[in-house]
């Protein structure tokens, strides 16, 4: 069938731009101005009239955005829609389709607490910045987005949030894993300040490639995968010939079992050795090798 002339049979009306339909016994929401007003179920839209097509693969996710949208106005989702396919485009990649729920839900709530006054502080904000700095770009422009769209100036606060709904869509985790994650990396940054009595250069190459170590580092912990195993003599061999990386590292083992209970196995203190080194031999702090 030409797509042009294809039709879609109503299974309700969700609001004026919004209505569900059935593709292959699986709900399905399709986004157009003015498609579902005065529309009733059974009524046909023409494919030509559909801007945009929700059409989750998890059944439980795409219930969720249909009683999502059934709670907060349509508008919400569309500015979502705005910053996601920005965000797409700018990274170059898909974002986990699970972020058309959780940042139309945050904008909704973030809009709500603006208008009552509630103001919510991102303890983290400086760690996003810092740590994030391409998806606290796009946050800062979602702001821009949602002040346009829908006349609400939301705080740098929520840009960062924003960032983070980000950046857990592209590892599709959970929100939670994500915090986690940033507050371990933190943890690992102001150990290793500490250690070597200097300030990271945030703008340098090697310290963008210790953060990438770090955050995939976060993401192995939170979900309990670590890198396979390595030797106790491959192990025994960097202590003697990197010792003040290899200390370094255990100051960080130890600072994250005492902050967050967490023991890192013997392959993961392998690993953050030879990262360290790394990062030590850029700054000219290095020992030399044995």
């Amino acid at each position: 069938m030409n797509e042009k002339k294809k039709t879609y049979r109503i299974h309700h009306v969700i609001g004026n731009n919004f209505v569900a339909v059935l593709e292959d016994g699986q709900e399905v929401i399709l986004r157009g101005l003015g498609i579902g007003f005065k529309k009733q179920p059974g009524d046909l839209v023409p494919a030509s009239r559909v801007e945009k097509i929700y059409a989750l693969r998890d059944p439980e996710k795409s219930s969720r955005l249909v009683q999502l949208l059934a709670d907060v106005p349509s508008e919400f989702l569309d500015v979502s829609t705005a910053i996601i396919e920005h965000s797409e485009k700018a990274l170059g990649c898909r974002l986990s389709e699970n972020i058309y729920i959780t940042l139309t839900d945050h904008i909704c709530f973030a809009v709500e607490r603006l208008q009552n006054g509630a103001a919510y502080p991102n303890h983290l904000l400086w760690e996003i910045q810092s740590f994030y700095p391409s998806e606290f770009s796009l946050g800062q422009t979602a702001l821009d987005l949602i002040d346009r769209q829908l006349g609400y100036r939301l705080s740098e606060d929520e840009a960062g949030f924003i960032a983070l709904h980000i950046v857990n869509a592209e590892i599709n985790g959970k929100m939670a894993d994500m915090i986690r994650i940033t507050e371990i990396v933190s943890r690992i940054i102001d150990i290793v300040q500490a250690y070597y009595s200097i300030h990271l250069d945030e703008r340098s190459l090697d310290y963008g490639r210790f953060l990438t170590h770090l955050k995939f580092l976060g993401q192995r912990i939170t979900q309990n995968k670590y890198t396979g195993e390595r030797d106790s003599e491959f192990q025994g061999m960097l202590a003697r010939r990197y010792p003040e990386a290899y200390r370094c590292a255990g100051q960080i083992r130890n600072g994250l079992q005492k902050s967050f209970q967490i023991l890192l196995p013997a392959e993961e203190l392998t690993f953050l050795t030879i990262h360290l080194h790394r990062l030590a031999l850029s700054m000219g702090l290095a020992e030399n090798e044995l």
